[in-house]
């Protein structure tokens, strides 16, 4: 499975982006589409998840109510609006396929490059 992340960029406190996620390959071996993020000096951290059937979705409870993950199968996408951004948020934020709805980066096979959200004050 190749991961293909997209979509970050430079906002202001309060604004929003939309992240994308486009699988290729295996994707008929995908459980589950999570996002990650890691800030400057910080160890990365779960972020949102989402089954590739049913649409299930979990997330940390930092972006509860602000973000929101979905996908679009047919274009093998899974998409991370985030709203509301605060400066906390600025980070490289990636995309993995995992084997179960997990916020635990190990049960992830496949990573994105990762893309960069940057929130000014």
């Amino acid at each position: 499975v190749q991961l293909q992340a997209s979509g970050g960029g430079l906002v202001q406190a309060g604004g929003s982006l939309r992240l994308s996620c486009a699988a290729s390959g295996r994707t008929f071996s995908i459980y589950s589409m999570g996002w990650f993020r890691q800030a400057p000096g910080k160890e990365r951290e779960f972020v949102a998840v989402i089954t590739w059937s049913s649409g299930s979705t979990y997330y940390a409870d930092y972006v509860k109510g602000r973000f929101t993950i979905s996908k679009d199968n047919a274009k093998n996408t899974v998409y991370l609006q985030m709203n509301s951004l605060e400066p906390e948020d600025t980070a490289v934020y990636y995309c993995a396929s995992g084997r179960i709805i997990s916020s635990a980066s190990d049960n992830y096979d496949y990573w994105g490059q990762g893309t960069l959200v940057t929130v000014s004050s």
